[in-house]
């Protein structure tokens, strides 16, 4: 068991989780349990990082991530993101009204999010990101990155927090 008390762990930088996901995903969605976990076991000694990866299969997949980036530069990027995943069905459905409509109940610009799906002032974030989970490996989502490592949940999440906590705490002692 690391002690999280030692003096050195307040000062420490936290270790980065790099979530590679898809707002689209169902997959994405079941994993969010296991990143509210995370997040209330580790606090602010693990910053995560939600990296975009939208798959073609999904039609608003790309929207999706770059409406959450607008979330982001508007500071509600990981709410949003919880948010569109609870909603994966009816985004499938009905598309990039959900994605306003998700802005609009967290009380952010709804204006500027409908022109930032319009000008694309975020599509080279996103292009960013698939070019780099590819270059890594990332096939499917979600797919973590903690410590140089990844980790495919596209498949099954069975085990990978486990796997995840294992890693961050050693991260964390050394």
């Amino acid at each position: 068991m690391t002690d999280s008390h030692s003096p050195d762990s307040a000062s420490a930088a936290p270790v980065v989780l790099e979530v590679w996901c898809e707002l689209q995903c169902p997959d994405c969605h079941a994993a969010l349990e296991d990143v509210r976990a995370l997040r209330a076991r580790y606090g602010d000694r693990l910053d995560i990082v939600l990296r975009h990866f939208p798959l073609e299969k999904h039609k608003h997949a790309f929207a999706a991530a770059q409406a959450a980036e607008e979330a982001a530069e508007q500071g509600q990027g990981w709410p949003y993101a919880e948010a569109v995943l609870a909603r994966t069905a009816e985004l499938a459905e009905r598309g990039e009204p959900v994605l306003l409509d998700v802005a609009r109940e967290l009380g952010l610009d709804v204006e500027e999010f409908d022109t930032a799906l319009v000008d694309g002032r975020h599509i080279l974030i996103v292009d960013a990101d698939q070019a780099e989970g590819k270059a890594i490996g990332v096939s499917g989502t979600p797919t973590y990155v903690i410590g140089g490592e990844r980790l495919d949940g596209g498949k099954s999440q069975r085990g990978l927090r486990a796997r995840i906590e294992e890693i961050a705490d050693r991260l964390l002692a050394g």
